[in-house]
């Protein structure tokens, strides 16, 4: 993660208790740039993050699934003989 200071001095130590508050606050984050911008006794914090990857969840045969790799053969039959509609 890179670290930006603006406007002043700041140690590591300083840095690191704000960056633990940030993934604290916000754990599912991926901090990538934690900007420090220091305004006499103030100290604003400007941060960017990655994207959180997703995974697609559907319906099929009344369960709700992101892949086909866990279903036994009776499943995965049911699943290939199913009425797929389109748009």
């Amino acid at each position: 993660m890179k670290c930006n200071v603006i406007g002043g001095e700041m140690t590591h130590e300083e840095m690191e208790a704000y960056v633990d508050m940030l993934r604290k606050k916000y754990p599912e984050r991926i901090f990538t740039e934690v900007t420090f911008k220091i305004d006499g006794d103030y100290v604003d914090i400007d941060y960017k993050y990655d994207t959180v990857p997703f995974n697609r969840i559907r319906r099929i045969t009344g369960y709700l699934v992101g892949t086909l790799d866990r279903f036994n053969d009776a499943k995965r039959a049911e699943e290939s003989q199913r009425v797929k509609h389109t748009v």
